[in-house]
């Protein structure tokens, strides 16, 4: 058994920001990593966007995942961008709220509303951010190179067990974005019903390497 304390950059919690298209699999996402997180003893919050609803948060907050109370939700109230690039200033607050509600929070993960490839998050806001894409999208997205594809720190292809369904090459299609992206890390993974996928542990050992620092020792 192994335990970790978790320490973050800056005295207060870091942000990581989680976007991506309408239905790619940011909420699925989070789900398999909170679980992941808390029991390596992360103190987190989830922040949600959705335009003129809390569904997302709703779900969560009905996951049995995670404290209710420890889930926000923005309603962005036009395009979902704006509330994480031009004008952050509604997450912002709420991440400051979560920071004053819970007392050593490690980490905010802030969710996005669905957007398209031109979305990006402002460094006001968070301190690393992903894109998730899936492969049901079809194969030629990383080809598009949008500012999301190219600028996000790590890029998620997901549902990458999908890809005979759709007549898809997922090594083909995680090769070209790798490619495409340089130096910049690509993980493909599956959120849904492979809770040991090792696409989901390489997500969660970039983000201890990249945004939180850990210790960690073995129990007996």
């Amino acid at each position: 058994m192994t335990t970790a304390a978790v320490k973050t950059a800056a005295p207060s919690a870091a942000r990581i920001g989680i976007g991506g298209p309408v239905g790619s699999g940011k909420t699925a996402l989070i789900e398999c990593l909170i679980p992941r997180f808390q029991a390596d003893g992360v103190n987190l919050a989830v922040i949600t966007n959705d335009l003129v609803t809390k569904e997302d948060a709703e779900r969560l907050r009905h996951s049995g995942l995670i404290d209710p109370g420890r889930v926000k939700a923005v309603e962005a109230g036009a395009c979902p961008h704006t509330v994480i690039r031009e004008d952050p200033t509604l997450n912002i607050a709420a991440a400051e709220e979560c920071e004053a509600s819970f007392a050593g929070l490690d980490l905010t993960i802030i969710e996005s509303g669905g957007d398209n490839l031109a979305s990006t998050f402002s460094l006001d806001l968070v301190d690393w951010w992903m894109f998730v894409i899936d492969v049901a999208q079809g194969d030629d997205i990383p080809r598009k190179r949008g500012p999301a594809i190219l600028q996000a720190d790590l890029l998620v292809i997901n549902k990458i067990d999908l890809a005979p369904y759709v007549g898809v090459d997922a090594d083909a299609v995680l090769a070209e974005a790798t490619e495409i992206r340089g130096s910049r890390p690509t993980i493909a993974c599956r959120c849904r019903g492979f809770g040991d996928d090792p696409g989901l542990a390489a997500i969660v050992e970039t983000i201890y390497r990249e945004v939180l620092f850990t210790t960690s020792e073995a129990a007996e």
